[in-house]
């Protein structure tokens, strides 16, 4: 079997390749769709670095696995290409992350103040994923107003930065750490 090349050439003068063959520009909005999700699957393999949970670290791996079909979903021109299987999102996985939601935050404190980003390292890296995902899915939005983007795709991205605000909530519970609240007079 011959050894694939990491290198194509093809895109030195600023073109990829989408599903389906069709070439355009790496500034694209879908690029930094999938893009933006391509970063954040990279800082989620940087806090399961960081989870000790294993149920938490086989959810998390399962985001991955599920954000490598969103990455596909948006990097299909469905004008063009016809959407292949595994890049759907289908519902239950929305329910499967609310799911996973609700049995975190059944043992976790109340909030009664807006929490900063920090307490453990992975509560702290936890949070840079959120805002990575938050991110993702305002490019996404972005180019759901000029194509096709299933809204279970819109649903499951949304839900997933919810997850990751309760997971930074659960690691610092699991750590002992104190959540950092918002002091509004601002000392």
């Amino acid at each position: 079997m011959k050894k694939s090349l990491v290198y194509t050439k093809t895109g030195d003068k600023g073109t990829t390749s989408l599903v389906g063959g069709k070439r355009v520009s790496k500034t694209d909005d879908r690029l930094e769709a999938y893009g933006t999700v391509d970063e954040l699957n990279a800082h989620l393999g940087v806090l399961v670095t960081y989870l000790t949970d294993e149920a938490d670290r086989n959810f998390v791996l399962r985001m991955q696995y599920q954000l490598f079909a969103v990455g596909s979903h948006l990097a299909t021109d469905q004008e063009t290409t016809a959407l292949r299987q595994p890049s759907i999102i289908k519902p239950e996985e929305v329910v499967r992350i609310e799911s996973e939601i609700d049995r975190m935050d059944a043992f976790l404190p109340p909030l009664k103040a807006f929490v900063l980003p920090g307490g453990a390292r992975g509560s702290a890296v936890c949070h840079v994923c959120r805002t990575v995902c938050r991110r993702a899915e305002r490019r996404i939005l972005a180019l759901a107003e000029k194509t096709t983007v299933a809204e279970e795709l819109l649903a499951f991205v949304n839900r997933l930065s919810d997850y990751l605000f309760v997971l930074s909530r659960k690691i610092n519970f699991d750590e002992q750490k104190s959540e950092i609240f918002w002091n509004k007079t601002c000392k």
